[in-house]
């Protein structure tokens, strides 16, 4: 299967399990809990909403493959969560991800969005500057409990950024911690 089959949809509660069974794949040491997950949906639903979950779903065999997150306050948007099964990797799917919390940011109203990405996962750092995202700063021992810095990046008025930019053919459709 590639990526472009695979379907965005809104992340439910029902979604939480298979989520973190990729969380734990890809990112063993600083996984995100049940917990965290719930907190975060609580808050991506009705007309006070302030975030935005995504899942991409295998349409033949209903497995998740990727999952995505955004928060907002106010005009800014915060990338908490944006991860690709690794099967997916090279496909695009981490494109059609952002490109779907950029809408979200949009939606919000938010002038900026922030990201921080592991300093040694390079793969997502090219991600985020195809975009248009730009390091701004570090945060040091970021991850834990490995201790790694986190780059901070941030991209200025995501309403502008409507695609991939390498794969327009890709629009708006409906790897790595963010």
């Amino acid at each position: 299967m590639t990526a472009v089959t695979a379907v965005l949809r809104e992340m439910r509660w029902w979604d939480i399990e298979p989520v973190l069974e990729l969380e734990h794949e890809l990112f063993p040491d600083d996984a995100w809990s049940a917990g965290m997950f719930w907190s975060e949906l609580t808050h991506a639903r009705g007309p006070r909403a302030t975030r935005r979950y995504v899942v991409a779903e295998d349409p033949s065999d209903g497995r998740i493959v990727g999952y995505a997150g955004l928060a907002s306050a106010g005009d800014l948007g915060d990338v908490q969560t944006i991860a690709a099964a690794r099967d997916q990797w090279g496909t695009g799917l981490g494109a059609r991800l952002l490109t779907e919390l950029l809408r979200a940011a949009t939606d919000f109203e938010c002038a900026e969005v922030l990201l921080e990405v592991r300093v040694d996962n390079t793969r997502a750092q090219r991600l985020y500057e195809r975009f248009g995202f730009e390091p701004i700063g570090f945060r040091r021992g970021y991850y834990q409990p490995g201790n790694v810095d986190a780059l901070v990046m941030r991209l200025t008025d995501p309403a502008q950024t409507k695609t991939d930019p390498e794969h327009p053919e890709h629009p708006e459709s409906s790897e790595t911690h963010g």
